[in-house]
């Protein structure tokens, strides 16, 4: 995740709610209510911009499978739990065939019920618990490494560097920021102990007794783990740095943004897991030169490609369906999908009750910039059982 604005300038009909199609067009009626404003479009706008290159891609080919053009209702959720929910339940109303939540467990649980109650399959743009689908059921999927997923190869990767003792930091307001409770499950199933843990609240500055406890820990962890993303995390890095504590820090994808990179000799070795890298010859850097031409500047955050991820899975599902739209058939589709090939991976739904089968990666800051260190589908056996907080 990334709290740093994207600017994108969006085109009237998208932002009046409605694409150009002629009427006798056979299409796929795409709902989407996400944050185009507030804290999650920092998150969603990014994913939008992936949409739109998969989506022009689709549509100057005829559509899916030659034929299914794809048209979109956009309605801004303004980064808020209740009008998603409005939001979701005017576009079910408007007979959408897919319906896309915002970036975030916590509003898409809002929409999940509303989709499943009138059968139309939902994606969480890049929300990642995995406690979603144990909401909205079958017809509720997301489009991300899960925190189970992400929290196991945190684990595994600490485990493998020697690491035993751990201490873990967590805020119980989202489900996000609950991820560490899932990697201190996985260390634990590996060998490792949890020597201590603290709990955060969302917007919280001053880390100094969560700092003070780490620094007065007897035996001291030789590992930190949090799944905190900005403006939290900087500030207890810097006050955990700047008492001279030099324990290694993971992270999740929450702190996959420009930010982290800009904090110098701080942020130096920290590693943490996201959903992709542009290796030389994949499909990702592929992407990344299309986002490049088609809006003039590098793409900054994992989350264009998964917008793109996105899009693929759903034209997948279609041409499963035999280029039908209805949602019972397309959420079994969607259900029963191996392999699909998108910017940041292979994705595969089959077996995994809305959750996405994907690798995460490893990535550790070096002078400023992104180190890969590998891609990783931990063993299911490592993996939590999702839960909700």
């Amino acid at each position: 995740m990334k709290l740093n604005v994207v600017a994108v300038v969006l085109p009237l009909s998208i932002a009046l709610g409605v694409m150009s199609a002629r009427a006798d067009d056979q299409e796929l009626l795409l709902g989407q209510a996400v944050a185009l404003t507030g804290t999650l479009a920092s998150f969603d706008v990014p994913v939008f911009e992936g949409e739109r290159i998969a989506i022009d891609e689709i549509n100057a080919a005829g559509g899916i499978g030659g034929k299914v053009k794809i048209r979109e209702i956009v309605k801004d959720t303004r980064s808020e739990a209740a009008p998603t929910a409005v939001m979701a339940q005017e576009l079910v109303d408007e007979k959408v065939n897919i319906l896309i939540a915002p970036c975030d467990a916590d509003p898409s649980f809002a929409a999940a019920p509303i989709a499943t109650a009138a059968q139309i399959p939902m994606f969480s743009s890049c929300g990642s618990s995995p406690g979603l689908s144990l909401i909205g059921g079958d017809f509720v999927f997301i489009n991300y490494p899960a925190d189970n997923v992400q929290a196991a190869v945190a684990a595994q990767y600490a485990y493998q560097q020697g690491y035993r003792a751990a201490y873990v930091l967590y805020s119980p307001d989202t489900q996000y920021t609950t991820m560490p409770l899932y990697f201190a499950e996985a260390f634990k199933s590996l060998g490792g102990s949890v020597v201590a843990e603290s709990t955060y609240q969302l917007g919280q500055q001053d880390f100094s007794a969560e700092v003070t406890k780490i620094k007065s820990l007897n035996p001291a962890p030789d590992v930190i783990y949090t799944s905190a993303y900005e403006p939290d995390f900087p500030s207890f890095l810097r006050q955990l740095r700047g008492t001279g504590i030099n324990t290694p820090v993971i992270g999740s994808d929450g702190i996959d943004t420009p930010t982290t990179f800009s904090l110098g000799a701080v942020g130096e070795g920290l590693v943490f897991t996201t959903a992709g890298h542009p290796v030389p010859g994949s499909e990702m850097e592929k992407f990344m030169a299309k986002y490049q031409t088609r809006y003039g500047h590098p793409s900054q955050t994992i989350y264009n490609a998964v917008g793109y991820d996105l899009i693929k899975v759903i034209e997948a599902a279609v041409i499963a369906n035999g280029l039908k739209t209805d949602g019972v058939g397309l959420r079994d589709a969607i259900a029963n999908l191996e392999n699909v090939q998108g910017a940041t991976a292979k994705i595969t739904y089959k077996g995994a009750h809305g959750v996405p089968i994907r690798p995460g990666f490893l990535i550790r800051v070096k002078d400023g910039k992104r180190e890969f260190l590998g891609s990783v589908l931990p063993d299911p056996s490592l993996i939590p059982k999702p839960r909700l907080q």
